[in-house]
């Protein structure tokens, strides 16, 4: 049986590294333990997550966790919501928070929630988690979960002990340097070398595949946590997916459901949480329609399938670009320009390190059960190509002002297919600052515009030498 999972980070945002790897929907938060669903109040705080995950046909949510005052209440809520919902959950542990001396303790917190009817089980084993970790005593946390335990540490390669492990999640689903930055000309690894590298350490054992569709993260000193520095997203989407069906693991998690700080959440921005100062790139920016284009994916995958157009249930064009050329110059009222109060000197300032390597481009993927022209206007661009049956992608290079989308198919307009962006490509700094991220439309459109709730809206303005217009899509 083939298990998909989405990361949603519950107590602490997660440092991306290309050593690390992680592969749970959490519910992120800060250095200050706000966690950004530690303001949720009950298990119907999480209902909506929990429907629109099953209807994708995902199987469970990762909870990772660190050790916050509010962990407890918010698994509560997390497991009880699943249950009702016809969801799984499990538990991951967050190793920037946890010590791998505390081996004891991570049993007694999975066997606090093992016998829960919300819990996964995999192979009659309660599934378990982590975010790094390397040095845990696997036998200690065995010996104190209660129960016999399925554990699949996010364990690197020549570091952790693989042979006492049940399987392994790589988190790392971005091309990287190797060092927790952008690849160069002259160091790259690719998603399929790690892939590589956690399969020939796992020797047959199971694997969980990441699959992310963007990173990009820009805090400044506003915060304690200044970092500054994107990985080539552009198509990731797409290609992982492609590249997904044909390698085919037991086990793929998406990286991640909420974690706006690295924009790459695929849930809604209205999704109750709090803001751990991402609202500055994340606010009018809605990344729906990247769940939408996995569907049919996440259906083939699970089937066993490679072929993603027999799990079209409705014709779709999916589109996707960051709101400024990459040209644009925002030094003068940049946050990151101010410096980082990280003494080790990791930090950028200005445009996030590994811009470069980023397309000035607007990203289309068509999902259609017949063939059609496509013509997209993207600022004064205009290009039109043939888009096949089936899912494919293209490329449009990005223009400033109006993005609009056209279907035809026998000399006629497709009208649900065909519209006009809510975001317009421009040439000033929204907010003053460097904006990596990208925003992304359906056609046919959602009825609702997605935005950023108050409590997810309280640290925008924090930093900022602009005023913002705050949910200016409204």
């Amino acid at each position: 049986m083939f298990y998909l999972f989405v990361a949603c980070l519950l107590p602490f945002f997660t440092f991306a590294s290309p050593t690390l790897v992680d592969f749970i929907t959490t519910m992120a938060s800060d250095d200050e333990n706000m966690g950004i669903v530690s303001n949720r109040e009950s298990a119907c705080d999480y209902d909506d997550d929990m429907k629109r995950a099953k209807d994708a046909g995902i199987d469970a949510f990762a909870l990772n966790i660190g050790t916050d005052p509010y962990t407890d209440t918010q698994l509560y809520y997390a497991y009880e919501s699943a249950a009702r919902n016809g969801m799984k959950v499990f538990i991951s542990f967050d190793f920037h928070w946890w010590q791998a001396s505390q081996g004891s303790e991570v049993g007694a917190k999975i066997a606090q929630y093992a016998s829960h009817p919300a819990q996964l089980m995999v192979d009659g084993k309660v599934f378990v988690s982590s975010f790094t970790g390397d040095g845990v005593d696997v036998d200690e946390i065995r010996s104190s979960a209660g129960s016999e335990i399925f554990f699949a540490p996010n364990f690197h390669p020549g570091q952790g002990d693989f042979d006492k492990i049940d399987g392994a999640l790589n988190w790392m689903g971005w091309d990287s340097n190797g060092n927790n930055r952008a690849p160069t000309a002259e160091q790259k690894i690719t998603v399929a070398d790690t892939d590589q590298a956690y399969e020939d350490a796992l020797q047959g054992k199971p694997y969980i595949a990441p699959i992310s569709p963007w990173f990009s993260t820009h805090y400044g000193p506003e915060v304690s946590y200044s970092k500054n520095w994107v990985f080539p997203s552009d198509l990731l989407w797409y290609d992982r997916w492609r590249e997904i069906l044909r390698l085919s693991p037991r086990f793929v998690e998406i990286i991640t459901w909420n974690d706006y700080g690295e924009s790459h959440y695929i849930g809604p921005l209205s999704s109750p949480h709090t803001d751990d100062g991402a609202s500055k790139w994340a606010m009018d920016m809605p990344h729906n329609g990247w769940l939408d284009m996995a569907k049919p994916f996440i259906a083939a995958y699970k089937a066993g399938s490679r072929l993603p157009i027999r799990f079209i249930e409705e014709e779709k064009l999916v589109y996707w670009y960051r709101p400024t050329l990459k040209s644009v110059d925002c030094d003068e009222t940049d946050t990151t320009m101010q410096g980082s109060p990280d003494p080790s000197g990791d930090f950028s300032c200005g445009r996030p390190d590994g811009a470069d390597t980023m397309k000035d481009e607007v990203f289309v993927v068509t999902m259609l059960k017949f063939p059609a022209m496509v013509r997209v206007h993207s600022g004064d661009n205009t290009e039109t190509f043939i888009a096949p049956p089936g899912i494919w992608s293209h490329s449009v290079p990005m223009g400033v002002g109006a993005q609009s989308f056209k279907v035809i198919r026998g000399f006629r307009t497709v009208e649900a297919l065909s519209g006009t962006s809510l975001k317009d490509v421009v040439d000033t700094c929204v907010c003053g600052i460097y904006n990596f991220n990208a925003y992304v439309g359906t056609l046919p459109a959602e009825a609702c515009v997605d935005q950023l709730q108050p409590a997810g809206l309280t640290m925008l303005s924090e930093g900022l030498q602009v005023t913002p217009q705050i949910n200016a899509l409204g």
